[in-house]
């Protein structure tokens, strides 16, 4: 006997909707497949105080002012999963906020490249920026370009490593006095982040590079007197690329000057 018409209905619709669920977990598994095979990490994100000004955001990577080293106002501080004891200063990522997850607070379809530009340290209370967490603390302006300013400031995201686009050449600020040279390397494109860095005065034996030391963030030092010699510099980035920067210093230079080269990653 076949089964009353309304019981048949709501079998069918319980079957329908039974694949329909399996179906939507089965295309959401791919998006997430899909997402981590295209770069893309899962992180959070949070904005400093909107009175703060952006341009003094470089913080732990010794950026004295973010315009001035080329970075403008879409930066973060990052936590100290992604910070890597400031191998990722001038690191470029762009992220997004997960609509999927948090439609309330996140603009839809919207993306921004910032630079790792601080370090967003750890605290004792399982805060955002401690070990394993992926977090951006970003600069207001960067912020308010994928989510909404809401009460918590807190919004799930998904990020990747792009290569950075910079205008102009790489960036060398002289610090530092007698034989002791800290040099301060930004505006840097490709990967951003410095891996290792090497410096030749005019005066020494061709071909002979001297090896320099992260001192902390984006400086880079060296202890050799090198005043009133032309500096040349080569740098290897994280991406394993390197570029020779020679004589882009000339011999009449002094401390707190900064020079900038015609060669770029």
């Amino acid at each position: 006997m076949a089964p009353p018409l309304g019981l048949s209905a709501v079998s069918s619709c319980a079957s329908f909707w039974h694949i329909f669920l399996l179906v939507s977990m089965v295309l959401e598994g791919m998006i997430i497949v899909n997402v981590e095979a295209n770069g893309w990490l899962s992180g959070h994100a949070t904005f400093y105080g909107t009175n703060q000004d952006p341009a003094t955001l470089g913080g732990a990577c010794g950026y004295d002012n973010t315009f001035h080293a080329g970075f403008g106002v879409n930066t973060a501080a990052v936590s100290s999963t992604l910070f890597r004891g400031g191998e990722a200063c001038g690191a470029c990522y762009q992220v997004t906020c997960n609509y999927r997850i948090d439609p309330k607070w996140c603009l839809q379809r919207r993306a921004v490249t910032v630079t790792a530009t601080n370090f967003c340290p750890p605290n004792n209370n399982g805060g955002w920026c401690n070990a394993p967490h992926q977090h951006f603390d970003m600069s207001t302006p960067a912020f308010l370009r994928i989510a909404r300013q809401g009460n918590e400031g807190i919004v799930p995201v998904i990020y990747r490593r792009v290569s950075c686009q910079r205008r102009g050449g790489v960036r060398f600020t002289l610090k530092g006095q007698s034989n002791f040279n800290m040099v301060m390397i930004s505006n840097v494109g490709g990967s951003g982040d410095v891996k290792a860095a090497w410096i030749r005065g005019s005066r020494m034996r061709r071909g002979t590079w001297l090896p320099m030391h992260r001192n902390w963030g984006a400086n880079w030092q060296s202890s050799i007197d090198l005043r009133n010699q032309k500096l040349s510099f080569k740098l290897t980035l994280v991406d394993g690329r390197a570029l020779v920067f020679s004589n882009v210093v000339p011999s009449t230079w002094s401390f707190g000057q900064t020079f900038s080269s015609r060669n770029q990653f």
